[in-house]
């Protein structure tokens, strides 16, 4: 059995190896729930997770956002959706959309939007969002600015 619940600020931890999976450049799941609590949580990031029955590590998360712009009015930002390897195929994003749907209409969000890398590797990623309606709108333009090494 299989249970879909908001992960809090004192639970960051049973997020970290399914989001690390996706945001591996954080390379230690201590140093991905630091940043998360200290710099995402206070700008109103926020966490939910698919467990198994008496797991305390989620298989599958998605992290996002109510926001405000003046492209997309008031809407809810998905930044992260991650399943662990051995828990995909199982229709766990597919919960977690749906839950995040069911959320943003919840506050009364008139849009939600997300952004998704676009090499080979993201295929099921966008097969997964196709499902749920969210469609190609945008390019997403970036400039990296950290140093060489």
């Amino acid at each position: 059995m299989i249970d879909i619940r908001e992960i809090g600020g004192d639970d960051t931890e049973s997020a970290g190896p399914a989001l690390l999976e996706l945001r591996p450049r954080w390379e230690t799941t201590s140093r991905l729930v630091e940043f998360i609590d200290t710099a995402l949580r206070p700008a109103g990031y926020r966490l939910v997770g698919v467990f198994e029955s008496g797991s305390p590590t989620a298989l599958s998360i998605a992290g996002f956002r109510e926001s405000h712009s003046t492209a997309w009015g008031h809407h809810l930002y998905i930044d992260d959706v991650s399943t662990l390897p051995a828990a995909r195929g199982r229709g766990h994003a597919d919960a977690l959309l749906a839950w995040i749907t069911a959320e943003a209409k919840r506050l009364r969000c008139t849009a939600i939007h997300l952004d998704s890398g676009v090499d080979s590797t993201r295929a099921p990623a966008h097969r997964l969002y196709m499902r749920h309606h969210l469609s190609i709108t945008a390019h997403h333009f970036a400039l990296d600015l950290a140093p060489s090494s």
